[in-house]
C-alpha cells in the first residue's frame, strides 16, 4: 500500500531534493521529498491561492495542512511582523518546513508543529489553506470545525482563505461552512479549475 501525504510518518524514500519555486515574488529553492503533498514543487491549487490572497495581517497566522511549506513560507515573507503556525500531521513535511524556513531566513517566525502542539489559547488573524479534500468529507469537516472558530473577528485580509477544486465540492463546502459554522463565506474567484473561498467571523 502506498503512502499518502496525510500519513504521519511515511515509509517511502525520504531522500530530499531541491526544486526551484517562486514564493512571494522571489525566485528561490526549497527542499521537497516523497511521502508528502505535492513533492514536485508548487501545486496548481496553492499557486492559485497565493496569487489571489491579499498580504496577511500581523499576529498569529495559520497554514493548515502545510506540506513542505509554500503557504507558511509565503505568509512569513509577506508579513514580517507575524508568527506563522505551519500545521500538519506529516512529520516529514514539518521537518521540510523547518529546513525551508531556515533556507529562506524566516525560521524565527515559522513554527512547524502537529495540531496538538498549537497552544489552545492562540487565535489566528488569518488562516490560509489548500485543505486535504481527499482525506474525506468527515475528516475535512472535523478539521475545519477545530480551526475556523479560532479566527479573530474581522474581514479581509484576515479570515480563512481556502482553495478547493470546483469539481471536488468547493461550492458545497462554502455552503457547509456557512450553515454549520455560521461563518459568512464568499466565493472570491475561480481560476484553472479551482475556487478561492473567504470565510470571516
Amino acid at each position: 500500500m502506498s503512502d499518502h501525504y496525510f500519513t504521519a510518518e511515511p515509509a517511502s524514500d525520504a531522500e530530499r531534493r531541491l526544486v526551484a519555486v517562486d514564493l512571494a515574488g522571489t525566485a528561490t529553492q526549497v527542499e521537497v521529498a516523497g511521502g508528502i503533498f505535492s513533492p514536485g514543487g508548487l501545486d496548481k491549487g496553492t499557486r492559485v491561492l497565493l496569487g489571489e490572497v491579499p498580504a496577511p495581517p500581523a499576529g498569529d497566522l495559520l497554514d493548515l495542512g502545510c506540506g513542505w511549506g509554500p503557504i507558511a513560507l509565503t505568509m512569513a515573507l509577506r508579513a514580517p511582523g507575524a508568527t506563522v503556525w505551519a500545521v500538519d500531521v506529516n512529520l516529514r513535511a514539518l521537518d521540510l518546513v523547518r529546513r525551508n524556513a531556515e533556507r529562506l531566513g524566516v525560521a524565527g517566525r515559522v513554527r512547524a508543529v502537529t495540531p496538538d502542539e498549537v497552544p489552545h489559547d492562540v487565535r489566528f488573524a488569518a488562516l490560509w489553506s489548500n485543505p486535504p479534500i481527499r482525506v474525506g468529507k468527515q475528516v475535512l469537516h472535523d478539521m475545519l470545525r477545530r480551526w475556523l472558530p479560532r479566527l479573530v473577528p474581522g474581514g479581509a485580509p484576515g479570515g480563512a482563505w481556502l482553495v478547493v477544486q470546483k469539481n471536488l465540492g468547493s461550492d458545497s463546502l462554502a455552503r457547509w461552512i456557512e450553515a454549520e459554522l455560521d461563518l459568512p463565506t464568499e466565493r472570491v474567484t475561480s481560476s484553472k479549475g479551482f475556487r478561492v473561498l473567504h470565510s470571516t467571523r
